[in-house]
C-alpha cells in the first residue's frame, strides 16, 4: 500500500456551499472506500489549503482516480502528493549511489 497526501482547496462552488463540507467529507470517505482507498485522516486547515487528507491506496492509479472523482464534483480542486513512510525511505536510501 502507498500513502498519499491530498491538499484540497474549495472552488467558488464549494465555498458557496461550505456549510455542507462535513457531509461532503463523509461522502468522500465513502467514495474512497468503494474505490479501495482508506482515508486515515482529514483536517480542515488554515493557510494555503482548506482541507488536507492522508490516505492509503494500492497504487497511484487508485489515488488518481479518487482525486479526479472528487474534483469532477466541482466543490474542490486537489493536489495529490505521494508520501513515503520510513520503510519506503530506507529502501530509497539503500538504492542511492
Amino acid at each position: 500500500m502507498a500513502y498519499y497526501v491530498l491538499l484540497t482547496n474549495f472552488t467558488d462552488q464549494g465555498a458557496k456551499t461550505v456549510k455542507d463540507t462535513v457531509k461532503r467529507a463523509e461522502a468522500f470517505k465513502e467514495m474512497a472506500a468503494k474505490s479501495g482507498v482508506k482515508v486515515h485522516s482529514l483536517y480542515w486547515t488554515l493557510g494555503q489549503h482548506d482541507v488536507v487528507a492522508i490516505a492509503e491506496a494500492d497504487d497511484d492509479i487508485a489515488a488518481t482516480a479518487l482525486s479526479l472523482s472528487i474534483a469532477s464534483l466541482g466543490n474542490v480542486r486537489t493536489q495529490t502528493l505521494r508520501a513515503l513512510d520510513a520503510n519506503d525511505m530506507a529502501k530509497v536510501i539503500a538504492k542511492m549511489g
